[in-house]
């Protein structure tokens, strides 16, 4: 722990695209985990998931639970209900201006203060008293074809006011790495790799020998849009959307066209999947079914649609990509109305799917090596964390261009949250604190 540490009461926020972890000072190791005592028992991981459905006017009219009370509330009435999840993904997108929930609008600030209620609500007396130092941590890069920062941080700066303190953000690799080099004994150069949901973040410490004045320094950041969810996606769009009429056509007049591919890309995408929902957009698919040659396939697409069949999906959809990180092959299951799947995958078929985004993600290593002017073996210790670092050929791509023994990992759903709190206890917090136009 770097010896400009305060005793500054501070809370670390790891608001994630797929889990949200919070922690504050104390514990052995200088920070410890807010726990939410959910249906199934405590737990520090909060589902960054939420679900709403309507209510009768006199009470505002709609109706909302989020993390694991989301999942519950779907579960009991899911064709009543909204379930949504990864919309963090938003944030940075100038196209998403608000999200249709029955008859309401809101904008992803609205949606993400609802989130933070129930965070708040569900941590008990935790966080009752909040302290003046409020440290969130962000990506390094936002996902999306062309993401916008700014507009991301007046969204978060909107969603977060609603805990009545200043706020200061810090990118999530660096929070993952200063509370990695907490657990160090001696000089070292740290390479983090962060994998989240939305988005995979790298950053480059160097960390000084315990009771060093100034004991860590960042070197370079740099990150890039795909991470668990593109890879989500890969499995969808090979075993789920030729199923909906993906690579069908249709009949316009005296032609025969290829179905256009945007159906698809909000079909395959979390935070855009539950509000296709309403009625612009079935009116377009049941306009689609009626000239397509395969008016079946997009009716399966319109089942699952109008089902709110998501959160199966979800579900389904990440239990194989969990069961290829440890066995070879695996069986896709869904059971859905008008649609079942089942099917065995190979590992290397999947990691053939996901060649293209291992590829960029690579490419972005080298870029965050670059920034840092330093070359692979120079690189003394790599920290992969986040839920898809568990993901083998994630893994082996750092292996082979670091060495296996370089490698560490461990606590990858919370090690940003631990780092976070630490560093809001930093006399210089400063330092961390990240710049307000994202050039990366």
């Amino acid at each position: 722990m770097p010896a400009s540490m305060s005793a500054q009461r501070a809370v670390g926020i790891d608001f994630g695209t797929t889990n949200s972890v919070i922690a504050v000072p104390g514990g052995e190791h200088g920070s410890e985990l807010v726990t939410f005592a959910s249906p199934d028992g405590e737990a520090a991981i909060f589902r960054s998931a939420l679900c709403f459905w309507e209510e009768d006017a006199r009470s505002g009219g709609l109706g909302h639970a989020a993390g694991p009370w989301a999942v519950a509330e779907y579960l009991d009435f899911p064709l009543g209900c909204r379930f949504v999840q990864s919309f963090k993904s938003v944030a940075a997108n100038p196209a998403f201006e608000q999200a249709s929930l029955f008859d309401r609008r809101l904008r992803f600030e609205e949606v993400g203060q609802i989130f933070l209620r129930h965070l708040l609500a569900h941590a008990g007396g935790q966080l009752a008293d909040l302290p003046d130092r409020i440290i969130v941590g962000r990506p390094v890069r936002y996902v999306g074809a062309r993401p916008d920062p700014a507009l991301a941080r007046q969204r978060y700066n909107a969603m977060f006011a609603l805990l009545g303190r200043p706020v200061q953000y810090v990118y999530e690799p660096i929070g993952a790495a200063y509370g990695f080099a907490a657990r160090l004994g001696q000089p070292t150069t740290l390479l983090v790799a962060d994998f989240g949901g939305g988005t995979s973040d790298f950053s480059i410490m160097r960390v000084e020998a315990p009771g060093t004045p100034r004991r860590c320094t960042a070197l370079s950041s740099a990150g890039i849009g795909i991470a668990g969810d593109r890879f989500d996606y890969r499995i969808m769009d090979n075993l789920v959307l030729p199923m909906l009429g993906k690579g069908g056509s249709y009949r316009s007049f005296d032609k025969i066209l290829e179905i256009p591919g945007g159906h698809f890309s909000d079909f395959g995408d979390w935070s855009r999947l539950a509000l296709m929902r309403n009625r612009k957009t079935m009116e377009a698919l049941t306009r689609l079914q009626r000239s397509a040659l395969d008016p079946d396939a997009i009716g399966r697409m319109i089942a699952v649609i109008e089902h709110e069949q998501g959160y199966p999906l979800y579900e389904a959809v990440g239990a194989l990509k969990r069961s290829l990180s440890m066995a070879d092959h695996a069986a896709f299951h869904f059971d859905g109305p008008d649609l079942r799947i089942d099917a065995e995958v190979r590992r290397s078929e999947f990691e053939q799917w996901i060649a293209p985004d291992l590829a960029q993600i690579a490419a972005t290593v080298d870029m965050v090596l670059a920034r840092a002017g330093l070359q692979a073996e120079q690189i003394d210790h790599v920290f992969l964390t986040g839920g898809s670092s568990l993901i083998p050929a994630v893994r082996q791509l750092f292996e082979q261009r670091f060495g296996s023994s370089q490698i560490e990992s461990g606590n990858e759903l919370t090690s940003i949250a631990h780092g976070l709190a630490l560093i809001g206890q930093d006399a210089d917090v400063e330092e961390w604190i990240a710049p307000e136009e994202d050039m990366a």
